[in-house]
């Protein structure tokens, strides 16, 4: 036989091998994303308890304007309040993600960012991520009140006052959990897909 032809038939034994494993770990590529729940902001021990009022903290944001973080919105809009830093990489990751649920989500949500330090490098690192967009509060009380221990961190207070989610934030899937949360009238994914978990069983 022509050497040609059987490396030819060979080499198309070994493409065709290859498509079928590449099939077979697809499939069991969409399995394991099935069963992988999604990943909720990390609810932490310490602070205000979600579904209660939240602590009214009265602030001003850096250009002097009165926003009053928990009690009833005039506004009717929910308010997340975002803790950030200038020296904080996860928070830099972050910052397009906000600009875009800013966006999306304007007909029925406010985003503050927050944080406190050296109001020279907040300015500079509000110039640097083009952050005048958001309303932008520099406040060491409000931290302490929500007990913001690690950045990112966000709560997410509804249009009565009341805290509906909160936790650490590090990736657009814990941003938008927050507001899955708030939909479902939980207080976390986790404590949803438990609930379903024991429903089931």
């Amino acid at each position: 036989m022509n050497p040609l032809f059987v490396s030819q038939a060979i080499l198309w034994v070994v493409v065709l091998a290859l498509a079928v494993v590449v099939l077979a770990l697809a499939r069991q590529v969409g399995v394991l994303h099935e069963r992988i729940a999604p990943a909720g902001a990390l609810m932490m021990g310490q602070g205000p308890k979600v579904g209660e009022a939240a602590p009214i903290v009265p602030v001003l944001d850096r250009v002097g304007r009165e926003i009053t973080v928990g009690g009833i919105r005039a506004q009717a809009t929910s308010l997340l309040v975002v803790f950030v830093s200038p020296t904080c990489p996860v928070c830099k990751s972050l910052v397009p993600m906000l600009k875009s649920a800013r966006k999306t989500e304007a007909s029925w949500l406010e985003i503050v960012l927050a944080s406190d330090g050296d109001e020279a490098a907040q300015a500079k690192y509000i110039a640097r991520e083009d952050l005048n967009m958001f309303s932008y509060v520099l406040s060491t009380p409000l931290g302490l009140t929500y007990q913001v221990g690690r950045l990112p961190f966000a709560v997410l207070i509804d249009e009565q006052g009341v805290l509906r989610a909160r936790g650490l934030v590090n990736s657009r899937e814990h941003l938008e959990s927050l507001f899955e949360a708030k939909r479902l009238g939980v207080a976390s994914l986790q404590e949803y897909l438990e609930g379903k978990v024991r429903t089931k069983a």
